[in-house]
């Protein structure tokens, strides 16, 4: 039945509501709000029970209770709980809200954990593919990192937490040692040549005091101190660190041995091929994991030859580098002159880090011209530790902490001042610190008005396109007046484009590592050890180094076209906005958003 509008008037007034148009309007909205207050509690109560599942968690968010001296639960079971909360989650939300009555930012949430499980799901089984122990990723000295930058002490009861948390290691490390040979014993292992790094950053962790009678080692220093800034009485103190060494010594100290044991034993059958095609379902494996980086689509082959185009792009550019400071001969020539003059690098520790704060204070200074958001923890620049400097990688960031206890920290790996050359000193600290990772992940982490799985989770392309897209911003601001420093640039970015090359030739095209170092040899700037230490993080950490360019193109994409589309209103800060003010999203999601503002006018 169709009624005209006066019926329909008659209608509306003789229901038995008896209400107006706009009072059903009013009822609507306030249905709406309530979904809307419902949809946030439902994240909240996710959010907690997965809190509840992972005293780590806790302590990455600053949150000190019961939990604070226990590790979580690494065994299978446990991963299992855990993804099936997540689907079992996924089934209750679609079942209790419809999005069509949400407000468009829940909308968007509901979307986006939709995504997240849907992830999840597809990541699932495979999840017996991963490496427990490698140079990258592995516990042995991804534990010790956590303690000593994670677990902060702020009074004598995080102290105590800090040791029994020593004590936990040993039953820590030997569930993953379990683990390691199950999958071990299946054929799943990293290459022979990773182990001597798994063994050397074991034994790093158990050299001196209490272990032996040099200098106190990482962790026995790292909680002497600890302690030792506390208000508390010298004999509590004492107590303390005598606990300390005690659980060191029986419980860190054997598990250490058992691991390195069983590392020795894993190195002598270990495989020489370094890609996952080896496993049995290794391209299977991979493709998953392609498209959980990138969050596109995108086949092996396709990503691939986006890298060659990429390092030909840029090659020319490099060239014009050349001419501005008037080398001459070839490309290669000029990439062995940066590899190889001392004065691209720098003699001391002291001079990088001081080099890299004074670049940072600049770019600081110019972010209010580009950003009309910006974070307000501060960030810190560190050296990577002693104990696993070796192995780290190159650079890295730790978000800060959401109740201010921990400044988002830019770690810089100086083991070596001749993989660190002083060209790439600007872009790889815009990258990590500001305004890539730092402003970003800072930025999403006070977005107090989303639900916690967006201000603390992550999307690879997202936050890795944005690091890489910082260094070329840096360029926009005015940055990067030498011309080495802009050939720096270039080349951190021509880095990126040659990981697409790499990680594909290493896992689909069954390169081997000697392959993958010739090829980042012959095209890149980069200096011997820098080159050997990237495929190796590249072989051990398979797709994940697509994301950056795959997310810098997307984000460069969707820049260019506001500015063609939107002229003289275009604007970087309401830009920037429109990409960080919803936390990561996947590539499509983000250039739905963009298109949204610019349709909306900028």
């Amino acid at each position: 039945m169709t009624l005209r509008p006066i019926a329909l008037a008659l209608f509306l007034a003789a229901s038995p509501l008896g209400l107006s148009p706009a009072a059903l309007a009013q009822s609507a909205a306030a249905t709406a709000e309530a979904q809307n207050a419902e949809l946030k509690a439902f994240f909240d109560q996710v959010d907690a029970e997965n809190l509840a599942n992972s005293p780590q968690g806790k302590a990455y968010r600053g949150i000190r209770d019961g939990d604070y001296g226990k590790w979580n639960d690494p065994s299978d079971a446990a991963e299992t709980a855990a993804f099936e909360r997540g689907q079992k989650a996924l089934t209750t939300m679609k079942t209790r809200f419809d999005p069509s009555k949400l407000s468009p930012g829940d909308r968007l949430s509901y979307r986006l954990f939709e995504y997240q499980a849907e992830r999840a799901a597809r990541a699932y089984p495979y999840r017996n593919n991963e490496y427990i122990f490698d140079q990258m990723n592995g516990a042995q000295s991804q534990m010790p990192a956590f303690l000593i930058n994670i677990h902060s002490v702020k009074s004598k009861a995080d102290a105590e937490a800090y040791v029994a948390r020593l004590q936990g290691m040993g039953p820590q490390m030997d569930a993953l040692i379990a683990e390691a040979r199950s999958r071990a014993d299946a054929g799943v292992m990293p290459p022979q040549w990773v182990y001597p790094f798994v063994l050397d950053d074991a034994r790093n962790v158990i050299k001196g005091a209490p272990f032996d009678d040099g200098a106190p080692s990482t962790l026995l220093a790292d909680l002497t101190k600890k302690v030792e800034a506390l208000a508390i009485a010298a004999p509590e103190k004492a107590a303390l660190i005598d606990a300390g060494r005690q659980a060191l010594t029986t419980s860190v100290q054997p598990a250490y041995r058992r691991l390195i044991a069983e590392m020795e034993r894993q190195q002598a059958i270990a495989p020489t091929e370094d890609g996952i095609w080896r496993l049995k379902d290794g391209a299977a494996y991979y493709t998953q994991l392609l498209a959980n980086y990138t969050t596109t689509d995108l086949s092996a082959d396709q990503i691939h030859q986006i890298g060659l185009d990429n390092v030909a792009r840029i090659h020319g550019e490099m060239r014009k580098i050349m001419d501005k400071v008037g080398f001459k001969g070839s490309l290669q020539e000029f990439f062995a002159f940066v590899r190889t003059d001392d004065r691209f690098y720098f003699k001391t520790r002291e001079d990088y880090l001081a080099t890299v704060d004074t670049k940072l204070k600049a770019m600081q200074a110019k972010l209010p011209d580009y950003f009309a958001t910006l974070p307000k923890a501060p960030l810190t620049v560190k050296a990577v530790e002693a104990f696993r400097e070796k192995s780290a990688g190159k650079a890295f960031y730790q978000s800060p902490a959401p109740d201010g206890s921990r400044p988002g920290t830019y770690y810089v790996n100086l083991y070596n001042l001749k993989d660190m050359a002083s060209t790439e000193l600007e872009a790889l600290a815009y990258h990590e610190g500001l305004p890539g990772h730092h402003l970003q992940r800072a930025v999403q982490t006070e977005l107090g008005d989303l639900p916690p799985f967006r201000r603390f989770g992550g999307v690879t392309a997202y936050t890795e396109g944005w690091g890489l897209y910082s260094e070329e911003l840096g360029k926009d601001m005015g940055f990067y007046e030498d011309p080495y420093s802009d050939f720096g640039r270039l080349g951190m970015e021509l880095w990126r484009a040659c990981r697409l090359v790499v990680d594909t030739g290493i896992h689909h095209k069954r390169w081997s590592r000697e392959q993958a170092i010739q090829y980042l040899t012959d095209n890149t700037p980069n200096p011997p050890g820098d080159i050997s230490k990237a495929i190796e993080r590249y072989v051990v950490y398979p797709g994940q180094a697509t994301a950056y360019m795959i997310g810098k193109l997307k984000i460069m994409e969707l820049r260019d076209k506001a500015q063609k589309q939107l002229g003289a209103k275009f604007s970087y800060a309401r830009f920037h906005d429109a990409v960080l003010r919803s936390g990561p999203v996947p590539l499509t999601v983000l250039e739905e958003q963009v298109d949204a503002w610019i349709k909306a006018g900028g």
